[in-house]
């Protein structure tokens, strides 16, 4: 037996290791089944080289908890090592890259976020280890050697007498880390992290019922047998080819990635490339809500089938984040910190290239099955007006299939739009104006008034239709959106054909003097329109600018202007060709004429669904006096 000391020159390593380390104790085991995967994956290289004395077989990695002693067990089949190569990897070569780190992370460890990074990977295990013994034996024809290390500088080395090539690690748990030897526990981490790696894990086994006979009795009972339990798929789809794969199998993995969720995804896309990086995947489009928060953290980022994190912001453009899937690639580091993610080349190239795929995907579809991406845009939208406002490149690819729905149930993409309304909805300095409502049921009687004038009327509703419409108006000339709701019909759209009043000016300012009187000022600014008779009377807008602004704040932005504490400001047009209006100008008694005013301001704002609680009611009871 050989007994030495490793050359290291940070004092007291491993407290440090498992002081600065402890927040992410858990990943000990990702660590050590990577590197036994690893080990695994170097035999399989060898065997397919033909080299002499290697036989691969159907490997497995298996993980075993032995409560009585206190000890986790990862065990593999792989290419083992000689006790040079354990003096060299495990003393040296690891437990440089562990000084290196900490030297590098003492200050800042816990938010580095760096585990691995430095081949650290092995040394985790003295996180949640008082002691650690490795028991190997090389593929070579060399004697099996068996590592112990009880969390020192110091260790020892003798030969073991292992048969079959392969490395066991035995971890002996300390006392306040007694959670790793919960069976429970480690399912879960291997689950988490585990899941699709490419070799096989067992932990345990499992009972498996067996298919009954074709010739057997009715009431015959089916028999068990008892097998492995292997807890990943080490072949998921995102491994395979497209041309592998059918519709069946890409839902199947949706569930298999998402076992809760019940509802069969829209559609998926395939990520496959290999130059000037390798990335392969699949995205999936759920079906969507308005809430652009409650969908992210559903991505899952693996690195050569290992689990890394389903926080992929950085990676994934940030209007992707709220689909469903997987990435994976080899050359996003399997520990890395947020601020480093963002500041490498290699994901810049990544996160573009995942913007262009969808692009393309989108298009494809609409291009294929108009019908079918009309029926699903309502699910879908949120992403794709997300993608157009935040990123460029996606805004000039979405022009191709981004579809602008009407409240009769038409989709234009913005080119056939232009086509239908440009003639009937060009104002008279040459601008063409698209309306749109936001809900069809409040904006109702607006929405009528512009189809009766022949006006197409857009049903935008998403949560960003402020920023999006800006957008809109700022990378296209002469154009305008207007909702129906922000003025009265003849005032959307301003052609040269003006209404003339029937009333004088010097009525008109007796009006506006009335109204003023009984209408407080904060809440509305009062206007004298000429419309057509048979138009409202009162109509209350608010302007489209206001509105906007205020909105967009709401959702993120506008904070420039100010609108943070501004109160609801309205305007309320007066119909001075309306019937109504001309008997309150001529109302002989104040007390009437107010009373008319303060009744019809009433009736407009219940049409705009501002009439509620107290003034709702006191409405309620004067009208009915005013029928009795």
């Amino acid at each position: 037996m050989a007994t030495g000391k490793i050359n290291v020159s940070v004092e007291n390593i491993f407290p440090l290791i498992k002081k600065f380390l402890y927040s992410d104790h858990e990943i000990f085991l990702r660590e050590l089944i990577s590197n036994a995967t690893d080990a695994t994956l170097k035999l399989k290289h060898l065997s397919s080289l033909g080299e002499a004395n290697v036989h691969y077989g159907n490997p497995v990695i298996e993980v075993k908890v032995n409560k009585e002693n206190n000890t986790l067990h990862v065990i593999d089949q792989g290419i083992g090592m000689t006790k040079e190569e354990v003096e060299k990897y495990i003393n040296e070569v690891a437990f440089s890259g562990a000084e290196e780190f900490l030297n590098k992370y003492k200050d800042s460890a816990k938010d580095s976020g760096i585990i691995g990074h430095f081949g650290l990977g092995f040394y985790s295990a003295f996180m949640v280890a008082n002691k650690v013994e490795i028991i190997t034996k090389s593929h070579k024809d060399e004697p099996a050697a068996h590592w112990i290390c009880e969390g020192t500088t110091e260790f020892t080395l003798e030969d073991a007498d292992k048969k079959e090539h392969g490395t066991e690690i035995i971890l002996h748990i300390n006392d306040e880390d007694k959670e790793f030897l919960e069976e429970n526990r480690i399912q879960e981490l291997l689950v988490k992290y585990n899941k699709f790696m490419p070799i096989p894990i067992k932990f345990g086994t499992k009972e498996e019922t067996l298919p009954l006979p074709e010739d057997a009795k009715e009431d015959a009972k089916p028999e068990t047998e008892t097998v492995d339990n292997i807890i990943n798929n080490p072949n998921p789809a995102w491994t395979k080819q497209p041309t592998d794969l059918e519709e069946k199998d890409y839902n199947e993995f949706y569930r298999e990635l998402y076992p809760m969720q019940f509802e069969e995804p829209l559609f998926h896309i395939h990520l496959n490339v290999d130059y000037p990086f390798n990335l392969t995947g699949i995205l999936y489009f759920p079906r969507m809500t308005s809430d652009m928060n409650i969908q992210k953290d559903k991505i899952q980022l693996y690195q050569n089938q290992v689990f890394v994190t389903d926080n992929v912001e950085g990676i994934v453009p940030e209007f992707l984040t709220m689909l469903r899937g997987v990435i994976d690639s080899p050359d996003i580091p399997l520990n890395v910190s947020r601020s480093y993610l963002q500041a490498d080349g290699a994901v810049k190239k990544i996160s573009s290239y995942i913007t262009r795929k969808v692009a393309d995907k989108l298009k494809s579809l609409f291009n294929n099955n108009r019908e079918d991406f009309e029926k699903k845009w309502n699910d879908i939208k949120i992403v794709i007006e997300y993608g157009m406002l935040s990123e460029d490149k996606f805004f000039e690819k979405a022009e191709k299939f981004a579809l602008y729905p009407t409240t009769e149930g038409d989709y234009y993409t913005f080119e056939e739009l232009e086509e239908n309304i440009k003639e009937n909805q060009t104002d008279k300095d040459g601008n063409m104006v698209v309306l749109y409502a936001s809900n069809e049921n409040e904006q109702h009687s607006y929405i009528e008034a512009a189809k009766d004038k022949g006006y197409k009327v857009l049903l935008l509703d998403s949560p960003i239709v402020s920023h999006l419409l800006q957008k809109l108006e700022t990378s296209k000339e002469k154009i305008s959106f207007v909702r129906v709701d922000s003025d009265h019909v003849d005032n959307l759209i301003k052609k040269n054909d003006e209404k003339i009043s029937k009333l004088s000016d010097e009525e008109k300012e007796k009006l506006k003097t009335d109204f003023e009187k009984v209408i407080p000022s904060e809440k509305y600014t009062i206007q004298m329109e000429a419309m057509d008779s048979n138009a409202a009377p009162l109509i209350i807008t608010q302007p489209e600018f206001m509105r906007r602004m205020k909105e967009m704040q709401q959702t993120g932005g506008g904070g420039m202007f100010g609108m943070g504490n501004m109160p609801e400001m309205y305007n309320l047009v007066v119909n001075t060709n309306h019937e109504l209006i001309n008997t309150i100008l001529n109302t002989k008694t104040e007390k009437k004429q107010q009373r008319l005013i303060k009744q019809s301001l009433d009736l407009a704002r219940l049409s705009q669904n501002l009439l509620k609680g107290e003034e709702l009611t006191s409405f309620i009871k004067r009208s009915f006096e005013m029928v009795k």
